[in-house]
């Protein structure tokens, strides 16, 4: 099995496919991000504390030449699995190169998630929701809220309140107690983040807080923004954000919000906030998305089965049903065998 794991969990994500790999009794080549290479490392020496044979987990560091380590864990017919977690583009790279072998695939691609807000919702508990989902790992998640709908009726207030609340975030070094949002992988990322905004304001976005980088601490750091009048023409809500920016749009129905949600190449998470029983079923079932979350910004957990649909991806990690990804199917037909029947006996 050929892993890839990617850098915003290097911990967890490794454990995620580890853990299942060895279970099934899959030997494994472990190509860790080049961000993060020193968690990988400390796995490597555990497992060789916990008795793990040497050869069963391998592992390979590069930074620059990463295409080339993939294309021949890819093409190898010694590898029968790749699992890759990562952008969608990179994905389908690895989807092409391992056709011509046939291997079997675990891809947790790129998100862009709905967070939708209707009119009888707890507002509180819906800020809170944005909080945990939109600004985890300062918004570098795949999971994070990236496309935030409010119902007309509260509106106003929702904005009001979440700009508060972004507001008093403290952004610094994450050791500090105090501090409760730290940076960005790296310079790249916040340029990156710094382009969507301005995009978004050229197009008619109002920026109601944050909205710019931070050089005083350093070049990896973002203020916590919102924006409010998003529009469909706009890169922010047809790209994956990761950076801690919250796109704000206004719906007035059910059925329009749920139009725009799904109007998307990808389906990882989604997210919905609503009092009514029957309205939170209807929408979760009616979403194009892997995985959706009512009154809650917290989508991942280890006993659910986390995974996407579209262009989010094939195949499920974590849960029971994780296992499933490392292992195959056979059928044996037994005929014409002398059986001692019980009844004979």
């Amino acid at each position: 099995t050929g892993v890839f794991p990617r850098w915003n969990f290097p911990g967890a994500m490794i454990a995620r496919k580890l853990g299942p790999a060895l279970a099934a009794g899959c030997a494994v080549v472990l190509k860790p991000a080049g961000e993060t290479p020193f968690t990988a490392n400390a796995f490597i020496r555990l497992a060789e504390r916990a008795g793990v044979p040497k050869g069963v987990i391998n592992i390979v560091h590069a930074a620059d030449n990463t295409p080339e380590i993939g294309q021949v864990l890819c093409s190898s017919s010694k590898i029968r699995k790749i699992s890759f977690t990562g952008s969608t583009r990179v994905g389908r790279i690895l989807m092409k190169q391992s056709s011509d072998t046939v291997k079997k695939l675990s891809l947790e691609l790129g998100g862009n998630a709905p967070f939708i807000v209707f009119d009888d919702a707890d507002i509180n508990l819906a800020i809170q929701g944005v909080i945990a989902s939109k600004f985890k790992v300062t918004g570098q998640t795949c999971v994070c809220a990236n496309r935030i709908y409010v119902q007309s009726g509260i509106y106003a207030d929702f904005v009001r309140k979440l700009a508060a609340a972004v507001s008093a975030f403290k952004v610094g070094n994450a050791i500090d107690p105090a501090v409760t949002h730290g940076p960005l992988i790296n310079a790249s990322a916040v340029t990156r983040v710094a382009e969507l905004v301005e995009d978004a304001v050229t197009k008619g976005a109002q920026v109601v807080a944050g909205g710019k980088r931070i050089p005083s601490l350093g070049p990896a750091f973002y203020e916590p923004t919102v924006l409010t009048g998003i529009t469909g023409d706009m890169r922010i809500i047809n790209e994956e954000i990761f950076g801690p920016v919250a796109a704000i749009q206004q719906f007035t129905s059910e059925e329009e919000v749920i139009e725009s949600a799904n109007d998307c190449d990808v389906g990882l998470a989604a997210y919905v906030f609503t009092e009514q029983v029957s309205r939170a079923t209807r929408v979760s079932e009616t979403l194009h998305s892997g995985m959706v979350a009512v009154n809650t910004g917290v989508i991942s957990v280890a006993s659910a089965p986390f995974g996407g649909i579209k262009q989010s991806g094939v195949g499920r990690e974590g849960s029971k049903y994780g296992m499933d990804d490392y292992m195959q199917m056979k059928t044996i037909v037994m005929g014409n065998v002398n059986v001692a029947h019980r009844a004979s006996i």
